[in-house]
């Protein structure tokens, strides 16, 4: 509720929700004008009176009228209200999901969370629905309860005479007694049955999203599934998934159906049941056929609303779960992203500087040692070692959120741009793409074409940039140095997918373009034009990298 509250436009969203909520309590004086128009109306049928009759047949339109006028406006303003929550609680998930590369750590952690695409995307749009839904309706039937309770207190003042034993008993008000006493049995019946529903609401959720996601997954890998004859093994896996969630969901609806064969009848007696309990009072002569159907619906009124727990308990559970989902998801990225990593990592000077740097797998199997190394501005070193030995890793310690290890990370002051091996391509145009994470008009239409032909891909220059192949997305990274001119730039086989004379073009193209930025290159094969260059070869670990400066 805080983090849909507390953000920019939060005096208007206050505002609009004061008024969906006048405009909800509307329904409680409605009611009440029921209650007085039902008492007026049967007694002068009672008395065969015509024309009040129908006047106050006119009175129901009316009533009925204003109070869907009331309704409607209402119903809008409150989805108006529901979006700029939904909103607000959107970007903070986000914010705490992206923040200190949370979304990193989470998944790479012990206990990764599960599709959090699907906490930010459905159980925000869930909680913020069920809370505005089940807020709203609660403090209307608090408000409405006051004036219920008072109205039945008044029609109500005869007692229940009884004996029992040759003992006279009388309760006074007793209607009023007996709504209590009615709905606090028939809660305390709900809850027993429906309890279980929250954990299957969460599973189901749950089960519901790894099927959506292995589907999603498969849709990004269509050639490599499809040269592998995959299909058979992609249905086994689609319907393993699908036959999880039909599993949890016949626990659901059985749970659902138990729960039902309470909640049903109570839900559709308690219109009728308020009659049958104020026909004492009518059999012993203290109130009128008139006054006895305005009791009943007082009496119906007060019970509806004391009914609030019973009606709701399904919705309830499904928004406690939904809120229970939202909240660890929350604490988790807000937990891996002030986590802090287990060597001093810091930005200062001019050069790049690793002392007595290890850096350790998840599981702490060492897989790195570095005993001194600088690289200066405008440098060019080559790195390289055989596969695993953790040069991916140290690439990642370099941009600062690679966890596991020991030692000094000081990081030259100035822009970086690392380039992996499978550079990420947004949705969108090859000129959004271009330009990523900055906009085209950030860095001009012009200079982003003219990067996009610089790098053979003017070809597709107004294509979209989904289907880029291996090597043209490495392409695309180099037209993004370009763009960029960062001062740093770490290249993590970000050649492996070009041929050699396309690489000698593109890195020489980058030395030409970039003369003053230093180059840290991890790569199998020499990077021939980018001489003049360094050469460190790295080590295992039981073999500590010698001083490179």
């Amino acid at each position: 509720m805080r983090l849909c509250v507390h953000a920019p436009g939060s005096k208007i969203s206050l505002l609009l929700f004061a008024v969906v909520i006048a405009l909800n309590l509307g329904s409680v004086y409605a009611t009440l004008r029921i209650v007085q128009w039902t008492g007026e109306f049967y007694s002068a049928v009672e008395k065969v009176d015509g024309r009040e009759a129908l006047r106050q047949i006119g009175i129901f339109v009316l009533i009925v009228g204003l109070n869907s006028v009331r309704h409607l406006i209402g119903g809008y303003l409150r989805k108006v209200l529901e979006i700029r929550w939904r909103r607000n609680l959107t970007d903070a998930a986000i914010d705490c999901w992206t923040r200190g590369k949370a979304y990193w750590h989470l998944a790479h952690s012990q206990q990764a969370i599960d599709n959090p695409d699907q906490r930010i995307a459905e159980d925000c749009r869930l909680f913020v629905r069920g809370l505005l839904g089940e807020a709203l309706d609660l403090i209307q039937r608090v408000v409405g309860l006051f004036s219920y309770l008072t109205l039945l207190w008044g029609l109500s003042d005869f007692p229940l005479s009884f004996s029992i034993g040759g003992l006279s008993v009388n309760i006074p008000h007793y209607m009023v007694w007996a709504a209590f006493l009615y709905v606090a049995l028939s809660s305390g019946i709900t809850h027993l049955l429906g309890r279980p529903l929250k954990g299957l609401f969460v599973e189901q959720q749950r089960r519901e999203a790894s099927f959506r996601y292995a589907m999603a997954r498969w849709r990004t890998a269509f050639d490599e599934v499809a040269l592998t004859n995959g299909e058979e093994a992609e249905k086994r896996n689609f319907r393993d998934r699908f036959d999880s969630v039909v599993a949890n969901w016949h626990k659901l609806i059985r749970r659902e159906l138990i729960l039902g064969t309470f909640t049903y009848p109570f839900q559709h007696s308690v219109l009728r049941i308020p009659l049958f309990v104020a026909l004492p009072g009518y059999f012993a002569g203290h109130v009128a056929f008139g006054g006895l159907m305005q009791l009943a619906t007082a009496f119906s009124s007060v019970v509806t609303t004391l009914s609030w727990f019973i009606f709701s308990y399904r919705d309830l559970a499904d928004l406690v779960a939904t809120s229970a989902r939202l909240d660890t998801f929350i604490e988790s990225a807000k937990s891996a992203a002030g986590r802090p990593s287990s060597y001093a990592y810091r930005k200062t000077g001019d050069a790049t500087r690793l002392r007595e740097l290890r850096l350790d797998a998840p599981d702490g199997r060492r897989l790195l040692d570095i005993d001194d190394a600088v690289i200066r501005p405008g440098e060019i070193v080559w790195l390289r070692g055989v596969s695993g030995l953790g040069k991916t890793t140290l690439v990642k310690a370099l941009a600062g959120f690679w966890p596991h290890g020991s030692g000094i990370i000081e990081r030259a002051d100035g822009e970086w741009m690392f380039l992996p091996q499978k550079p990420w391509v947004p949705a969108g145009t090859l000129l959004e793409a271009a330009a990523y994470p900055m906009t085209v008009d950030a860095l001009g239409a012009e200079a982003v074409r003219q990067a996009i032909c610089d790098v053979g891909l003017g070809l597709r220059i107004d294509a979209s940039a989904d289907g880029l192949s291996g090597g043209e997305m490495q392409r695309l990274a180099f037209a993004r140095l370009l763009l960029h001119k960062p001062d740093w730039a770490v290249l993590d086989e970000a050649t492996s997918a070009l041929d050699a004379a396309a690489e000698r073009h593109l890195l020489s193209l980058l030395r030409q373009r970039l003369p003053l930025t230093a180059f840290l290159i991890i790569a199998h094969r020499e990077p021939a034009a980018m001489a003049p260059k360094r050469i460190v070869d790295l080590n295992p670990p039981d073999a500590a990298v010698a001083a490179l400066a």
